[in-house]
């Protein structure tokens, strides 16, 4: 693979660092301390294209592949975390397991609108009692006549407060083994029986949406079934696979905000009479920052690189999720560590990156997951 970008690649990086710098890197603390979702640069994403970016121009997308979606998402994720995040699942997570598993008639109905920006969506996989172990779903779908009727709960969903469609995956029924069939269904946000909460109080991401939700008799109908009713459960793993490189771009996106503020402050920064980045401890601390991010970054773009050739890249999602969180956490925390005192203060925002990551290391499957994930891929 050539590890070199596309004119199309740079010509997307720079469009969306340029709208980054100017539209949401100035309100990131705004949105941090107030925890405000900020639905207007939404708005003004999808005028540029940019929600739709991964997807066809036929479904009212842009056209542009994994690496230049990667890129977009490191892009805003380095401006502001919580837009990033948002961003990442509004995509990953909302609008592509429609675009992979949909019919024709679910494209054109749910899948258009999104790509277009003119709405976002959300997917409801966690639950209070399956987290890592998603497979412990509890919510259950049972199909009478022409209509799915739902129940269960949904906890920790990224947008839904602001989308229009949740996928929800819910127990369908029983297979040859006995063990629980689940599939995926479209539900509309508007539907009876829905009740959508946002009321955590979070260490990081503050300004990205994250929701509770209590489905009670809500009906669906049968038609939004997403995909084979009986392989609910690869079609998430799937949509996984995919988010795990959209969380991996993020975290590099966060590690290089942090590492350029670290940098500029060290070159500033003066104690016995010269910079501190004049000091061996403090090069060296940069030097590890850049190193990982660098590291990092490839891996993202290899994962997206296998994805938009069709290869398998189950392995390398996991490497780019799990290397990109944890380096990430690392170069935040050295940058408030460059900082001293200073970066305990949120003036200077590093400690806004640092709370922003950890996420990283949490949502789209644990570290330890990622790290089961790769086990399993060696064939341990």
């Amino acid at each position: 693979m050539n590890f070199e970008l596309t004119k199309e690649q740079r010509m997307i990086r720079d469009m969306v660092s340029a709208f980054a710098e100017k539209e949401i890197a100035p309100k990131a603390e705004y949105v941090d301390r107030t925890c405000e979702f900020p639905e207007e640069t939404f708005k003004k994403l999808g005028d540029l294209g940019i929600l739709g970016l991964p997807f066809p121009e036929e479904y009212g997308g842009s056209g542009g592949d994994t690496i230049s979606y990667a890129i977009a998402v490191e892009e805003i994720g380095k401006a502001c975390g919580s837009t990033g995040l948002s961003y990442a699942a509004a995509v990953s997570l909302g609008a592509s397991p429609i675009y992979y598993f949909g019919t024709e008639a679910q494209k054109q109905k749910y899948l258009v609108p999104l790509a277009k920006g003119e709405t976002l969506a959300a997917f409801g996989l966690t639950e209070p009692n399956a987290g890592s172990d998603a497979g412990g779903t509890e919510t259950k779908a049972v199909l009478h006549r022409d209509e799915y009727i739902i129940n269960g709960e949904k906890c920790f969903i990224t947008n839904a407060e602001y989308a229009k469609t949740i996928t929800v995956t819910a127990i369908t029924g029983k297979d040859d083994r006995g063990k629980n069939i689940i599939s995926a269904i479209i539900v509309p946000t508007n539907s009876s029986g829905l009740t959508v909460n946002s009321n955590y109080e979070k260490l990081g991401v503050r300004g990205s949406n994250t929701c509770e939700m209590i489905l009670e008799n809500v009906r669906v109908p049968k038609e939004n079934l997403l995909g084979d009713s009986k392989a609910g459960f690869k079609q998430f793993l799937y949509t996984l696979d995919g988010g795990r490189i959209s969380i991996a771009a993020l975290s590099v996106g966060i590690a290089q905000a942090a590492f350029e503020k670290a940098l500029n402050y060290a070159k500033e920064r003066i104690q016995f009479g010269r910079s501190i980045s004049k000091f061996q401890a403090i090069q060296f601390k940069l030097a590890d920052m850049a190193m990982e991010i660098e590291l990092a970054r490839n891996m993202v773009h290899k994962a997206a690189w296998l994805k938009d050739n069709g290869k398998p890249f189950t392995k390398e999602a996991a490497y780019a999720k799990l290397f990109a969180s944890e380096a990430g956490f690392r170069a935040c925390n050295q940058a408030i560590q460059i900082h001293g005192g200073y970066g305990y203060m949120r003036e200077y925002e590093v400690e806004r990156y640092l709370r922003d990551m950890k996420l990283m290391e949490i949502g789209e499957g644990t570290s330890e997951i990622q790290r089961l994930v790769i086990a399993r891929q060696l064939g341990c």
